[in-house]
């Protein structure tokens, strides 16, 4: 279970350095190997590869009219695999669908993460905070 934030910086590869408390899971869990898509709120989504072939299978059971999404999902998957520093490289591809130029936030979703660009991330947490809670935190206790 991944959670928590992290404030990044990409190296001028593109390489992201994964935080020290996730690579010791991502090791034992996975071998270290990851896949990177496009998720679309604008970031990108990184996965354990176990969980990624979950996922994967539930994309592909969607029916036709959900082709455009399978395409989205599943034809901008990239493998990656955490490199002997903890660091993996996020393709220019990838990158440049996200706007992730250096400063990035990395967001523990669970069974994911989230990688965001920090200037975009900062601005749609805040347009969230200022707006109403959805109706399914209506009966929600904090």
């Amino acid at each position: 279970m991944f959670q928590g934030a992290s404030s990044l910086s990409l190296d001028a590869k593109g390489r992201l350095s994964v935080p020290t408390r996730h690579r010791d899971v991502l090791s034992a869990t996975a071998s270290g190997q990851l896949t990177i898509t496009k998720h679309p709120h604008g970031c990108l989504m990184i996965f354990p590869r176990p969980e990624w072939e979950k996922f994967r299978e539930r994309i592909a059971a969607l029916p036709m009219d959900a082709q455009w999404w399978k395409r989205i999902f599943l034809g901008n998957a990239m493998d990656v695999e955490l490199d002997g520093t903890g660091r993996v490289l996020v393709s220019p591809e990838l990158r440049g669908a996200a706007g992730i130029a250096k400063d990035a936030v990395l967001l523990g979703m669970g069974s994911y993460f989230e990688l965001w660009d920090q200037v975009t991330y900062d601005a749609q947490e805040a347009k969230a905070m200022q707006g109403d809670m959805p109706d399914v935190f209506k009966d929600f206790s904090f």
